[in-house]
């Protein structure tokens, strides 16, 4: 019996690591292949494993470009159409804050807004070489766009559509993620700081 369980747990722990990203997005919608990895090696899921003290920084960097870049993106319009801005914030692994966007879009609608702040991440994501990322948007529409869920029918988006699906062809591995508005707090504090920036107003 012990044999057997040990087995069981070696099969586990090898699906875990060896199953491809965008297979796990296939399977479990909705769930980021971190969590379902997490899941499977008996984890709680949504805590980042912390680099162990005495870490060298060149370590932290390779624990970086092997595992899993966190990317938090934006997009606000004050009027929808109106003055809109773009936000983005990308963490390591590890939770620690990589780089942050934040641009004014000029007029535009929220999704429009989206879709931009989304590539800005994107291409932020690329010059950090992240190599595989993990892609969070509080968007319904864009996240279910993006995994093929819903057809893209607005001719503006479309567009934006086909650059995303373009940048996103440079990672090796990648997911995109629904949450909350109360989980996307940083990115949307950067986008309305990109329409404050362009208006004359100053955040602390």
């Amino acid at each position: 019996m012990r044999n057997n369980l040990l087995i069981k747990k070696q099969i586990i722990d090898t699906l875990a690591e060896k199953l491809d990203n965008a297979l796990l997005t296939q399977l479990f919608p909705g769930t980021s292949p971190q969590e379902v990895r997490s899941i499977l090696k008996g984890k709680q899921p949504g805590k980042p494993e912390k680099i162990p003290k005495g870490t060298s920084s060149s370590q932290s960097s390779e624990a970086k470009q092997d595992g899993l870049c966190r990317l938090f993106t934006d997009g606000a319009s004050r009027g929808n159409p109106g003055q809109a801005g773009a936000g983005a914030v990308l963490f390591s692994q590890d939770g620690q804050e990589l780089t942050t966007c934040s641009d004014y879009l000029g007029i535009c609608t929220n999704n429009v807004a989206e879709y931009k702040a989304l590539i800005l991440g994107l291409k932020a994501a690329l010059d950090e070489r992240c190599l595989s990322l993990e892609i969070n948007l509080d968007s319904e529409l864009i996240v279910r766009q993006i995994q093929g869920r819903y057809k893209v029918k607005n001719e503006a988006l479309k567009l934006l559509y086909t650059d995303v699906m373009t940048v996103l062809k440079s990672f090796p591995a990648w997911s995109v993620n629904h949450v909350p508005r109360s989980q996307n707090a940083r990115a949307d504090a950067l986008a309305n700081q990109g329409i404050d920036q362009k208006q004359g107003v100053v955040r602390k």
